[in-house]
């Protein structure tokens, strides 16, 4: 079999920009979930949604970073427009919603969501924390993970939202988790 590449272990931060990398498993509006297979280099359907419910936020990871749950650290982009899966997207933290989640008969994990704005966009430049996003967007971005975990019986429990430099510090231990399980 030919090696693959694994997006997993690309840096966390370019030096060049002062941004973070994102790739973008699942974009903004899809009715399916996919995510990032190392093992064969690829993105893989993990589900799809019900009908009328779609990805709020372009959704990936933070490369060579691991949550509790074992995964690469899940990030929401803001962006302009939605970008295309496997895309690395520079990007700014605005923040996190601080999560637990607990799936059918494990016990509850922090799984937090970080929160993101493309670096690259001037029409987002403004937006530098939670504070700046939309109305009840925070709001709304918690209800679809309640929602989405829901459908295969597990529980999504916010505990609160992190800022942008405590959302930098959860990126910091992740690395250094990730660091640590090669």
């Amino acid at each position: 079999m030919p090696a693959t590449f694994d997006l997993t272990r690309l840096p966390a931060f370019d030096e060049t920009s002062g941004c973070w990398h994102a790739v973008i498993e699942t974009p903004k509006g899809s009715h399916h979930k996919f995510g990032f297979e190392p093992d064969f280099g690829c993105f893989e359907l993990k589900r799809t949604l019900p009908e009328g419910m779609t990805f709020p936020l372009d959704f990936g990871f933070i490369p060579s970073t691991l949550g509790e749950d074992g995964d690469p650290l899940d990030v929401l982009v803001v962006m302009d427009f939605p970008a295309s899966m496997g895309a690395l997207v520079k990007v700014r933290l605005l923040g996190a919603i601080q999560a637990e989640q607990k799936e059918k008969d494990k016990d509850w994990i922090r799984n937090d969501r970080l929160i993101a704005v493309a670096g690259k966009s001037p029409t987002l430049a403004e937006i530098r924390s939670l504070d700046d996003l939309r109305p009840k967007q925070l709001d709304q971005l918690i209800e679809f993970f309640k929602q989405y975990n829901k459908l295969d019986g597990s529980h999504f429990r916010p505990v609160g939202n992190a800022n942008a430099k405590e959302a930098v510090a959860l990126v910091h231990k992740g690395m250094k988790k990730h660091r640590k399980g090669k």
